[in-house]
């Protein structure tokens, strides 16, 4: 099954989405600027996310790896 029509499945590669470019944020911040249209945008914004929401994407992280580990 693909994983667009699971939704287990798209929270979990929104999650890895976010935790990948929050780290890579952090290794090259040159790389993310505020205007970019397409992909470096959504990055922008997803690393966005993941540096002020950090306290509930590591707990969606380990709430997920559970599900996933346990299911």
């Amino acid at each position: 099954m693909s994983a667009i029509l699971n939704f287990k499945s798209v929270l979990v590669v929104v999650i890895l989405f976010i935790c990948t470019a929050t780290f890579l944020r952090q290794q090259r911040p040159s790389m993310f600027r505020e205007k970019k249209p397409g992909v470096r945008g959504l990055l922008y914004k997803a690393s966005v996310i993941g540096t002020r929401l950090s306290p509930y994407v590591s707990l969606s992280c380990l709430l997920m790896a559970g599900a996933v580990l346990f299911t």
